[in-house]
């Protein structure tokens, strides 16, 4: 009876570890937060496409906007932890949510990190005819007119908004807030003289700079970004914390570990290919294709930041 139940015991282990050694069996569901042909939609699409050609097996992307983000958050979060509903994603989506909004997700808790896939800065940004040329000209304008000028975004909570007022506060300055539906009318405006600055992405900052129409003055990242080498930082003329957002691919917080160790082995190969590395310049982000620990840490240290910043700028809900 022993042999007969260890036969069986066995049978069950070895039927276990075919099913996970077969992954994917099926189509592979790849959530982002945002409408088509955004910059985090092209990211996931490469990606995409990259797992689709290792795994020889289909990998979806839908799209899942609203909320800023947080309602494919939660479904992702929820999701059956089997491998086939990743998320591709801002980690801001979910390391900042939990302190702006009222979220049923804790992003370290409910999501496993698979990879880091690119970073990106902000871009602190006037219009052209703009009577500042560099950072330290703009603080001293707005400086001399506090509470008159305005400043621009994609919506209050965005990463527009909070990494202008992360820059406001350092250099004590004070501008009235003028939130937009989206990047591109703020830049409308701003080119029109109707706001003062507006920070943005800088591919979404590139257009114009090569026109003449805006003038960038600073990045928010620790070092120059490789988009825009002849910016200077922030740091460069005061202190002040970076704001970087971080692509990144997450699964379900309970997905085996060996189906998230066999999408980050892939995704580490594809940091050798020069094609894919070209393709991910080209939509204007900065490759980082890392490992699950890499992200894990930037996840954490990106969590303990907005804690700390949304409390500091009352960001709260807004």
């Amino acid at each position: 009876m022993r042999a007969i139940k260890a036969v069986l015991v066995g049978a069950i282990l070895m039927t276990a570890n075919a099913a996970h050694a077969a992954w994917p069996e099926r189509p592979v569901t790849v959530v982002v937060p945002f409408a088509p042909g955004g910059i985090a939609d092209v990211v996931a699409r490469l990606v995409a496409d990259w797992l689709q050609n290792a795994f020889k097996q289909t990998f979806i992307v839908e799209n899942q906007g609203g909320g800023g983000g947080i309602i494919a958050a939660e479904r992702v979060a929820k999701a059956r932890p089997d491998g086939y509903t990743l998320m591709a994603t801002p980690i801001f989506q979910i390391t900042m949510a939990p302190f702006t909004h009222d979220v049923t997700f804790d992003p370290v808790r409910d999501f496993k990190p698979i990879a880091t896939v690119a970073q990106s800065p902000f871009v602190i940004t006037v219009g052209g005819s703009f009577p500042a040329n560099t950072l330290s000209e703009l603080i001293s304008y707005v400086k001399q007119k506090p509470g008159e000028l305005t400043f621009g975004s994609a919506g209050a909570g965005s990463l527009t908004h909070v990494s202008s007022a992360v820059f406001l506060k350092s250099a004590g300055l004070n501008m009235i807030h003028v939130p937009y539906r989206g990047v591109a009318p703020a830049f409308t405006d701003l080119l029109a003289g109707h706001i003062a600055m507006l920070s943005a992405s800088p591919v979404e900052v590139k257009p114009y700079f090569e026109s003449g129409k805006v003038k960038p003055l600073a990045v928010t990242s620790t070092e120059r970004s490789a988009q825009l080498p002849g910016v200077p930082t922030v740091g460069e003329t005061l202190k002040s914390p970076a704001v970087v957002t971080y692509e990144g691919v997450l699964a379900p917080g309970r997905t085996p570990d060996d189906v998230i160790d066999s999408i980050a082995q892939e995704i580490a190969k594809a940091a050798k290919d020069r094609a894919l590395l070209a393709r991910l310049e080209k939509v204007g982000v900065e490759p980082m294709l890392g490992t699950s620990q890499q992200l894990a840490k930037v996840i954490a240290a990106d969590t303990e930041f907005w804690r700390d910043t949304v409390r500091e700028l009352n960001l709260k809900n807004q």
